[in-house]
């Protein structure tokens, strides 16, 4: 299968916007659709990669030509860009295609991604028609049996083993967008998310087209793509999503409310009451003696797809908070695995989104969840500031880690209220100086290549200027938080 079978295909309306014909001649290995702004380590040599252009922004152009180098490098045989989204291709992505030497093609946007692709696999697979003897689409025992499943409450990991089971020891996941195994076939191995979040290419993955959020959209995946025909999977997607549709949407919406009414009740004005407290607990499936700890993070969708992640760990979400229990016998370190876990779910989210996750500390009993949920929405504050966009309550341990969770409309505040009319020349380096060097004269005017008399000079006018009396800790103490602050 070649770029210039697709570009003749009358069904698909594809216009070809630049490629030479030995590029355009190159065998297609897979499809990959994606909007990462840098997709490369989810690609493999030979594949087409079909793109919505969500990522793209008008006059950026390095991101086009980053994109580009991308597919370049990862060996892409072509670039398939969608025009529903800015109603035409940018030129600046036209240009860094010809420029690094990659086909670029347009799809309309009346061509839907996943006709392309059956267009490729079904091509990959040759005229079906021809092969009377291999199933290419459930046998009607199947889809009986598979309604039947549907209409008795059997959950994904039962329909997917019935669904595949006449094709034989297929491996076959269902997979979330962020590599959680929803389930698999008995046949298929354990995976660990870090790898399941960009399965292996070369074979086939399809989106199972249900409601869902960036973090946790359903895909089956078959690592090998010659194992099951491409129509076959394509039904027994139909399958997850109407299963998706029904029983998981209801059982996730009445877990959702049971978790939103536990959080609310801990966000309210007052001290909750510990009776409806053990309630709320009791309805989210929590026990009702800890040690719990509380979550907070900036979607809600994002922050319990990465704790249904954590196995055997009693959890319940609301909107952009949760409550988890910790095992003190368990072996699980729940901060260290959700830290790991957290590239895995921006990686999925939209490019440039303010995704963070705070931590408060354990609480031994029901009695704690309040303060923990509090400690939890300051250390999410203090994850703007933080590598990975993930913090820990326990982990601001120095003044300018626990500065970081103080909103930063209050730190602009004190900062300009405490150093006054000081600005931001030579007294304020000749302050951050002092305070750096331990408050010692010689060290300062050495480091500023100054008179010592000149540095008790401009120290005298900080005085001042701030009000602050530099020989007691506590107004060396403010200023040093306020210059931590501006």
């Amino acid at each position: 299968m070649h770029v210039l079978d697709l570009l003749q295909s009358d069904n698909l309306g594809l216009t070809l916007l630049w490629g030479e014909e030995a590029l355009l001649g190159q065998e297609i290995s897979g499809v990959t659709a994606t909007d990462l702004e840098d997709p490369g380590r989810f690609l493999g040599p030979g594949e087409l990669v079909l793109s919505g252009l969500v990522w793209w922004a008008e006059g950026e152009p390095a991101k086009a030509d980053r994109f580009v180098s991308a597919l370049a490098e990862a060996g892409a045989t072509a670039l398939l860009a969608g025009e529903e989204t800015h109603g035409r291709v940018p030129d600046a992505l036209v240009a860094s295609c010809r420029a690094h030497r990659m086909p670029i093609v347009a799809v309309p946007g009346r061509t839907s991604f996943r006709a392309v692709t059956e267009a490729v696999y079904l091509r990959q697979w040759g005229d079906l028609s021809r092969r009377p003897t291999r199933p290419f689409a459930l046998p009607e025992n199947v889809r009986g049996e598979l309604s039947r499943l549907l209409e008795g409450g059997a959950g994904p990991a039962e329909l997917l083993d019935r669904a595949c089971a006449h094709l034989g020891k297929v491996a076959c996941y269902l997979l979330t967008a962020s590599g959680r195994t929803v389930a698999r076939t008995p046949s298929a191995p354990v995976i660990p998310a870090q790898r399941a979040a960009a399965p292996a290419r070369g074979g086939l993955t399809l989106r199972v087209e249900a409601d869902s959020s960036p973090y946790d959209a359903w895909q089956l995946h078959v690592p090998d793509a010659d194992a099951a025909p491409p129509r076959v999977l394509h039904e027994i997607a139909e399958v997850l999503a109407q299963y998706r549709e029904g029983r998981e949407r209801r059982d996730t919406a009445a877990a959702r409310a049971a978790g939103q009414a536990l959080t609310g009740l801990l966000s309210g004005p007052a001290e909750p009451d510990s009776a409806a407290l053990e309630e709320a607990l009791a309805a989210a499936g929590l026990p009702a003696a800890g040690p719990y700890r509380v979550l907070a993070a900036t979607s809600g969708t994002a922050l319990a797809e990465a704790l249904a992640h954590l196995e055997g760990v009693p959890w319940a979400a609301g909107d952009g908070a949760a409550v988890l229990y910790e095992d003190p016998r368990g072996r699980v370190d729940v901060a260290a695995e959700l830290r790991a876990l957290w590239p895995l779910l921006q990686a999925c989210g939209v490019p440039g989104a303010d995704l963070r996750l705070g931590a408060g500390a354990p609480a031994a009993g029901p009695e704690g969840l309040r303060a923990s949920l509090g400690q939890a929405r300051f250390a999410l504050t203090a994850a703007a500031e933080a590598e990975g966009r993930v913090r820990a309550v326990e982990q601001l341990d120095t003044l300018a880690e626990l500065l970081s969770g103080v909103p930063g409309e209050v730190r602009s505040v004190f900062g300009t209220a405490t150093l006054g009319s000081l600005g931001d020349g030579m007294l304020r380096e000749t302050l951050e100086v002092f305070l750096a060097n331990n408050c010692s004269w010689a060290r300062t005017a050495e480091a500023l290549h100054l008179h010592v008399n000149t540095v008790h000079y401009r120290m005298e006018r900080v005085e001042a200027l701030t009000g602050r009396d530099l020989s007691r800790l506590d107004h060396k103490l403010d200023l040093y938080a306020a210059l931590l602050c501006r």
